[in-house]
Formats: C-alpha cells, sequence, structure tokens
C-alpha cells in the first residue's frame, strides 16, 4: 500500500467510515488531554521522530520550555533542527522566556509583528515526504499540555496537499514579517516591559503567616481528623509521615489548638528550626508574648505554658532534673526518627505526657531502630512526596535526568577516579547544562549535592573562579558558619551552595530553584530528601529545576523508584515509569535518550528480588506493623508487590523461612500454600478463590450449583470450560507432571454427586494449625483484593499483563499446553496472539518476524513457517475470523528485557486486504510464510503506545 493510498484511506476512515483499515498514523484525530493521552506526549513523540519543525505560538512558559529542552537536545545530537514564531501578544512571554529561548542551539526563533495582535497555537512537523500538523487551542504552557480541557486536531498531510500549503504559505509569511531574536531585542524588550507591565500576584507560600485567621488546608484537616480519632481511642502516642514542606509545623499547632494542653513542649534538633517553629506556633495559636519560651543555649524560659527545646539542652541531667515527669501533658517530636538517639530516650523515658506526637517525613530508616515502635505503631496519618505535589502543597518541579560527562570517550561510572569526578572540563560540562537549563526567577539559589567532601569543596573553587560564587558547606562546618553562609545565600550574595549530605533534612530555604546531583544515587530516602530541599514554594518561585547527571551507576534503577513512589520492586513497572517522560500533576519527569537507556540497562541488570532487599522490605514493614506481615499487607501498604514473594519463593512460609518466623509446615500443607499462591494468587480468575473462601467457610464442602449461582451474582462469568477448568485447576489433572509433584500429587478438592469436597487433610490442618490457616486466609484475601485490578466480565483485561500459562489457564483449556505456545494457537473458538515487538539480534530468522504498528489500531503479523495461503491452519484462522468462530487475542510485549508476560490489547480482526504471501529465508533455504495486518478492535491508549513503539 503506497504513501497516496494511506492518506486516501485516512481520510476516507476519518471522515467517511471508521471502518475503513488505516495503515499510518495519518488519520486525524482529537487530543483534548484524557488521563493516558496528553498534548506533552503527541509533541513530544512528534519531535522525536520528525527531520525538522515549527511551532507557532502565542504563549510560552518557562516551565515547559525547560521540559522541552531535553528533546531539543537530543535532537541536535541527531543534527534535527527548528523554528519558532511566538509573540509579546498581552504582554505574557517575560523576558526572561526569550533569554532561555536563545540558548537552545538547534532552534530559530523570531518574534512577530506587535501590531499582528498574533495569537496562533499550531506545531508542524516535517517527515520524509509529508507533515503533521497539531492545531486547535493549546499554547506552549504546562497547563495547556497537560491539564487543561484542550481541543487540539492532529493530522498528516502530504507537502502538495492544499491543507498543508495553506497552512505553509501562513506560517511562512508570518516567519518572513516577524523579527528575528536576538540580545538586542531582548534587551529592548525587558526594559520596555519593567517600565510598562504590571506583573501579576507572586506565587503565594504555602505557609500563610498574613492570613488572618490561619486555617487548616485539606491534608492538615484530615490529619487533625484521625489525630482526634486517635485519642478518642484512649491512645497516648501517634505518628505523622508528611512530606517535607506540607505544613508539618502548622499542622502541629492546629492540634495543639484542640488539645488545649496546660502545658506543651516541642523538642527538635536545632536551634534555627526551633524559633521558626515558635513564630508559627504564634500565629495560630496567639495569647500573650510571655506564653511562649526557649529552653536552648544559654536561654532557659520553662515556666512558660508552650515551651520549644533543643533536644541538646533538654537533655542535660540538670534540666531534667528539674522537671517532673508529668510536667508536660503533650509534647511533639520534631524530625522523630531521629528519636532512636540515646538524648531523645532519655527525654522520652524521663516525661509521661497525656499525648506523644512525632512528625517526621522519612520514617524509615538505615539504622535498626523501630520509629513505628516507639510511637505504639499508631500512624494517625501520612501523606508521601507524590501526593503532596497532586495536592499543590509543594512547589511544581521539573526533573532533567541527563548524562554525566564522558571521561576518555566513556560516561562516568562507579569507579572513575575521583580527580576526573571534579576535573575542570567536567565542571566546564556542568556549567553547560546548568546555564542551558536554567532555573525560574531572574537569580539563581542553587543547591548542588556531591558524593565527597574533598569533591565538594574543589566544585566549590572551580564554581566560584567560573564566576558562579560558590561555598561548600560539610559536616566540617560549625553550625555558626553554616547559618552564616545560609543567610548569605539567602540574600543572594552566593548563588550556590556544596554540600555532601547535611542538606539532606532539617534545612528550610525556600528560594532554592536549582537542585543539582552530582553523585550517585545509593539511596531513594535520601535521593527524595535532597529532591525536596527544592520544594518549598517561596514568593517569586513558580518551580524547581532539578539537574540530575546519571553517570553509567549500577544502581541507576533507584532513580524511578525515588522519584515516582514506586516500591514494588517489579521491572515491568520500573521500565515503565520512564518509557515516556511521567507528569505529576504539572510538575514533570524528563530524560535524555542516553540518560533513559543507562537506567533501562541498570534495571535490566539488577536483582531487584534479591533476599537483602526483600529481607529490608519485610523488616520495614514488621517495624510499621509491630508484627510480622502478611503478603496482604504489602499489598495494602504500598510496599513490595506480594506476588515477588510467590514468583521467588513459591509461597510465603519459604520466604518466612529465610527470616526465622516461620512456624512448623507438613510436606502437604506446603505444597497447598505453593498451589494456591502461585496459581490464584494473582487474582486474574476470582473463581477458585471463591470457591476456597466458601470450603473453608463451609466445613470443607460447597455446592456446585451455589457457587455457579454465586459466580454469576457476582457478575462474572460461568460458561462450561471455565467452571470445568477450576476443577481440573483444583484436582490437579490440568497441570504438567512437574507442576503436580510440587503440589503434591494429591487431589485438593473432589466433585462428588454435584458438591465440592476439600481434601480431608487439608481441611484437618485448616483447622488446628492456626498459622497454616493465616497463611491460606491471607493467600485468598490478598487474590481477591488483586482481583480488583482485573474486570470480572471477561476472561482478560485490556492493558493486564499475562504469560502464555495464564492465558492458557485463564481460556479454560484442559491442559497445561503453554510451552506449546509460540507465536499463537488456536483451540476451543480462541486463538491467542503473542507479539514480542522488538526482537533480539540473535533470535532465529524462523522467529524474527518484523513487527511494525502502523498506529494505535494496526498491527503487521505473521504466521509460522512454512506456511502458504492455502495451508490449512491460515485458511482455518481467516475463515473461522471472519465468520465469528474463532476469536482472535492480541498479547504484545515490548522485548524479551521484559520478561515473560504480555500486554493485552484486545481482540483483533484480519484485514482481508493486506493478506498476503511472503518469503522468509532460512538457513539460506527460502521458506514460504504468509503475511496479514490486524485491526485492533480498541485502539491502544497512546502512553503504552508510545512506550511500546519507542
Amino acid at each position: 500500500m503506497n504513501l497516496n493510498t494511506n492518506f486516501s484511506n485516512s481520510i476516507l476512515s476519518a471522515l467517511l467510515d471508521k471502518n475503513i483499515a488505516t495503515k499510518t498514523e495519518f488519520t486525524p484525530q482529537l487530543i483534548a488531554n484524557a488521563p493516558h493521552e496528553k498534548l506533552k506526549h503527541h509533541l513530544e513523540q512528534e519531535l522525536r521522530t520528525c527531520t525538522s519543525f515549527t511551532f507557532a505560538v502565542a504563549f510560552i512558559s518557562n516551565a515547559v520550555l525547560t521540559d522541552l529542552k531535553v528533546t531539543f537536545a537530543d535532537l541536535a545530537r541527531h543534527h534535527v533542527s527548528g523554528r519558532i514564531i511566538t509573540s509579546t501578544y498581552l504582554n505574557f512571554n517575560q523576558p526572561k522566556i526569550f533569554a532561555e529561548l536563545l540558548k537552545i542551539p538547534n532552534v530559530e526563533v523570531r518574534i512577530a509583528d506587535a501590531d499582528s495582535d498574533f495569537h496562533a497555537k499550531g506545531y508542524i512537523f516535517n517527515k520524509s515526504d509529508y507533515q503533521t500538523f497539531l492545531i486547535g487551542s493549546s499554547n506552549l504552557t504546562s497547563n495547556a499540555l497537560i491539564q487543561n480541557y484542550e481541543w487540539n486536531l492532529k493530522l498528516s498531510s502530504k507537502t502538495e496537499g492544499r491543507l498543508a500549503e495553506q497552512i505553509n504559505q501562513e506560517v511562512e509569511k508570518q516567519w518572513q514579517k516577524a523579527q528575528p531574536l536576538n540580545q538586542k531585542w531582548i534587551d529592548q524588550y525587558a526594559k520596555f516591559y519593567s517600565e510598562n507591565v504590571s506583573l501579576s500576584s507572586p506565587t503565594t507560600p504555602f505557609q500563610l503567616e498574613n492570613k488572618s485567621p490561619l486555617t487548616p488546608n485539606r491534608m492538615q484537616q484530615a490529619a487533625l481528623k484521625a489525630l482526634i480519632n486517635l485519642r478518642s481511642e484512649g491512645q497516648k502516642r501517634g505518628l505523622i509521615i508528611s512530606a517535607t514542606g506540607t505544613g508539618k509545623t502548622y499542622l502541629a499547632a492546629f492540634d495543639v489548638r484542640n488539645y488545649r494542653p496546660r502545658k506543651f513542649l516541642f523538642v527538635v534538633h536545632r536551634e534555627q528550626i526551633l524559633r521558626k517553629a515558635l513564630l508559627s506556633f504564634k500565629n495560630v495559636l496567639g495569647g500573650p508574648a510571655d506564653d511562649y519560651g526557649i529552653l536552648a543555649g544559654g536561654t532557659k524560659e520553662i515556666d512558660r505554658k508552650y515551651v520549644f527545646a533543643t533536644i541538646q539542652t533538654l537533655s542535660r541531667p540538670d534540666i531534667l532534673n528539674e522537671l517532673k515527669a508529668n510536667t508536660f501533658d503533650y509534647i511533639l517530636i520534631d524530625e522523630a526518627h531521629k528519636a532512636g538517639a540515646a538524648s531523645y530516650q532519655k527525654i522520652i523515658n524521663h516525661f509521661k505526657p497525656e499525648f506523644l506526637l512525632g512528625m517526621t517525613a522519612t520514617p524509615e530508616r538505615t539504622d535498626d531502630f523501630n520509629i513505628y515502635e516507639l510511637f505504639d505503631y499508631h500512624i494517625a496519618y501520612e501523606i508521601r512526596l507524590q501526593d503532596a505535589i497532586e495536592e499543590k502543597m509543594l512547589s511544581e518541579f521539573h526533573y532533567i535526568g541527563i548524562t554525566d560527562y564522558e571521561y576518555e570517550g566513556q560516561v562516568i561510572t562507579d569507579n572513575t577516579p575521583l580527580k576526573h569526578l571534579v576535573s575542570r572540563e567536567r565542571m566546564d560540562y556542568v556549567e553547560q547544562q546548568i546555564d542551558y537549563y536554567g532555573h525560574d526567577g531572574d537569580q539563581v539559589y542553587g543547591l548542588i549535592f556531591c558524593s565527597r567532601t574533598e569533591e565538594a569543596h574543589e566544585v566549590a573553587q572551580i564554581m566560584t573562579q567560573k564566576g558562579h560564587p560558590t561555598v561548600a558547606l560539610t559536616g566540617e562546618d560549625s553550625v555558626d558558619n553554616r547559618e552564616a553562609t545560609i543567610k548569605k545565600f539567602e540574600n543572594g550574595e552566593i548563588e550556590y551552595l556544596v554540600t555532601v549530605d547535611i542538606f539532606n533534612e532539617g534545612i528550610d530555604i525556600p528560594k532554592i530553584n536549582q537542585v543539582i546531583m552530582l553523585r550517585n544515587t545509593e539511596s531513594s530516602i535520601i535521593f527524595i530528601q535532597q529532591l525536596g530541599r527544592g520544594l518549598r514554594k517561596s514568593e517569586g518561585k513558580d518551580f524547581v529545576t532539578i539537574i540530575d547527571f546519571i553517570g553509567n551507576y549500577q544502581n541507576n534503577y533507584m532513580i524511578p523508584i525515588a522519584l515516582t513512589g514506586d516500591q514494588t520492586l517489579n521491572k515491568n513497572s520500573l521500565r515503565n515509569k520512564i518509557s515516556i517522560n511521567q507528569t505529576v500533576g504539572l510538575s514533570s519527569i524528563n530524560f535524555s535518550e542516553i540518560a533513559r537507556e543507562q537506567i533501562y540497562n541498570s534495571i535490566n541488570n539488577s536483582n531487584l528480588t534479591l533476599l537483602t532487599k526483600l529481607r529490608a522490605s519485610y523488616i520495614d514493614l514488621k517495624n510499621k506493623l509491630g508484627r510480622v506481615p502478611l503478603l496482604v499487607d504489602f499489598q495494602k501498604y504500598g510496599s513490595t508487590n506480594a506476588q515477588i514473594f510467590v514468583d521467588k519463593y513459591e509461597n510465603y512460609h519459604q520466604f518466612l523461612f529465610k527470616m526465622h518466623d516461620q512456624q512448623a509446615l507438613t510436606t502437604l500443607e506446603d505444597s497447598f500454600l505453593r498451589l494456591i499462591s502461585r496459581e490464584f494468587l494473582n487474582g486474574m480468575r476470582v473463581h477458585e478463590l471463591i470457591l476456597l473462601q466458601d470450603l473453608f467457610t463451609n466445613n470443607g464442602k460447597y455446592s456446585k450449583n451455589d457457587l455457579i449461582t454465586e459466580l454469576s451474582q457476582m457478575g462474572t462469568y460461568t460458561d462450561v470450560a471455565t467452571i470445568t477448568s477450576l476443577e481440573k485447576h483444583l484436582d490437579l489433572t490440568y497441570y504438567q507432571p512437574n507442576d503436580s509433584k510440587k503440589y503434591g500429587n494429591t487431589a485438593m478438592i473432589n466433585l462428588v454427586e454435584n458438591t465440592y469436597h476439600l481434601n480431608e487433610s487439608i481441611w484437618n490442618s485448616y483447622q488446628n494449625n492456626s498459622y497454616f490457616k493465616k497463611l491460606v486466609d491471607d493467600v485468598i484475601t490478598t487474590g481477591l483484593i488483586n482481583s480488583k485490578n482485573y474486570d470480572l466480565n471477561t476472561k482478560f483485561t485490556l492493558y493486564q499483563k499475562y504469560t502464555r500459562r495464564q492465558v492458557n489457564s485463564l481460556l479454560g483449556w484442559p491442559t497445561d499446553q503453554s510451552s506449546a505456545i509460540y507465536g499463537y494457537k488456536e483451540k476451543m473458538g480462541f486463538c491467542p496472539m503473542f507479539v514480542t515487538y522488538q526482537k533480539r539480534a540473535d533470535i532465529p530468522d524462523e522467529l524474527n518476524h518484523n513487527n511494525v504498528f502502523y498506529n494505535s489500531s494496526l498491527l503487521s503479523w505473521y504466521t509460522k513457517s512454512p506456511r502458504r495461503l492455502d495451508s490449512n491452519e491460515v485458511v482455518r484462522l481467516l475463515e473461522g475470523n471472519q465468520n465469528n468462530t474463532i476469536d482472535l487475542l492480541l498479547f504484545v510485549k515490548k522485548s524479551d528485557d521484559e520478561g515473560s508476560d504480555f500486554y493485552y490489547l484486545g481482540q483483533v480482526d484480519f484485514d482481508s486486504d493486506s493478506v498476503e504471501q511472503r518469503y522468509r529465508t532460512v538457513k539460506g533455504k527460502e521458506k514460504p510464510i504468509v503475511k496479514a495486518n490486524l485491526k485492533l478492535r480498541t485502539a491502544v491508549k497512546y502512553d503504552l503506545y508510545l512506550d511500546l513503539i519507542d
């Protein structure tokens, strides 16, 4: 099918008959910023596949320009350039925007005539022999590309098409009339702007000190209610976990206002934080100044109603001896994760308040101290970074992940010598990148994180020599020196602070608008702490730019874990997180091509399920709960995916054995747990779980008719093949010998006179072994929770992932034949088709079929070889699909690196016009093969489509 035919069919499909098959992405479509299809995704994808581009947009925001600079830089590497024509219409574009545009070497910019009222919103992408247009209501701003309900039409045209000609002529006319952007023009515009344009109100700081009366925000309201409920249950201790910058201090003040204590104590580790906290409490509580006292350094005001103390002073024996155990009825420990230290333990053991509250952003510790136990395992409320950003409690951020400096042609690795980490050549590269990606606001307030103290001092020296006043602050500096330096930084006398780890927490500098990471990501906790330094809102700051210089490090896989909060240890999930640039609210996560490849390699090459990692996750949750966690706890609390324990150890009992937390099980009990965990925990089919639940609650017996009625009332399918399959799974006749042996070679149910009977030994164990009962119930409960991820009405749920083995099972085939399913297999009216989109280079020629997504609704497909158009198999599939006697089910994965499971993309049909005889050379011999295009009944959602074809 030639290009002209493709365009013709696309136009006919869009304007005349939607059922006409279109082979390419030429079909016009409306883009309105749906959850899985943002205009930003389309824009970035078109940029990645174009030979040149032109943007004609009236308004441009610094935030979205920061994001696109990553893509522009990748295009420059491939010698692709573009043009932007913009305007001064309504004076929306600030002078800084034009200065930032001038930094992009492969983009030529012109400014529309001021008298033209230029208000266009169009994006043109030139391809090899056609063009794609995005035209509609969206300017180049974050809201317009991500969040707003917009109407934008995406269409493609041959360059000789009338519409393309009209658009191109109009753009060229405007381009020729427009003023080229240069520094002289920017200086003149900046002078006009400062003299004539009234700036809109700056961003309001999150902590609303100037508003009266102060009221809790939504997060604080929920937390306050949780604290009231906790105390109403008679609890004496509680923990608040809340991301940095979300108003923990004000939350505490609101709770103290609710509680009305006779005497209150606030404990913190630094006097600077203490004095800021006192002011915040005054804003909320009011009252006379002499109600508030400080216990720090040489100040000893312990007779006040509200006492604010540093741990260093409070823990002194002479101070504690003056204070009785019941002196304070409400005590608050700030940065409560530090409470394992001896000084904190001393005061906690000394005082007996009516209520003890701990507050922290990072309860996960690398030491053995259990913060949860200290607060009686009562987590009153929790809000993490991603939630806080979505709720707009924190500053918007734009993360830029780019490759680090290359030394001798290789990107910096774990083993690169220190002298090369701080070489002048590397710092030249760093300076170029931080200037290119820039910052919000007129002046930079930058924070640089390094790996070593020596490196920090050298970086500071080189940056200062380059004209960027920079000071290194490390653990070797005194508190007084740190505070004096920070004051100079806040006053604008210093551009950058360089540190190793002292700014990970406890430092509050809202003005920070650029964070530079020049170190390996060794901990997702520390990564978030460091990123969080720039997330406090500040007057005149709309967002913070995070520039991460990513070397070729083994643990780069931690970056998507930290940025997205995905702690599941699931490789597929992590790869999906970086496949396309992510958004969190209006914040964004952007990776350059090379950096994304480095992270992919790290994910693929890392063993995320090492016992050490699983043990750490287990111990953290055990500490949090105060007991041995179950699989259901991992699912509920967003920790490691419960399925990972089963995939690695076959049942949770075997993992608990590794943790020395197991109890005794018989061989049959262990085999039964292995069966239900491996086969049913995923929740893909609810039928077995419901039957097991019914058997265990009905003395080991349950009517088959009652089961079918129950399943029907749930709204799930009850066809004969599925019910028979259920029975074969539980009487073990479905499995191949190896699996049957693993499961005990003993039927776990028997059907007698239309009634299911549970294996008598299993029933006795369930009644008499509480440990076994707990693990069985845990699998069933977790499986039922997982089943909520699937559509009960169908055997397969769109966009969920399935292995060949799971497909074989869910189709109700009598025995496990998954090892014989290669590209496809037709049986019992179904033909699942498995496509690995990107084939390995070493795969045999006879299997290496080059599948191509022509668009999100059309995929090329090949039969096995040797096959001809008149082969029985080919005729049966074609006729069966045409007569609706065979359902074609499409399963696709990106590559073999992603494991053995495939995305289910729904039912497909053969495009009869595309069926043709082809030939493939296999080991020097020509073999016949049949090619056909598959028409997807449901177009692939756009973000997944981009992931698959990338």
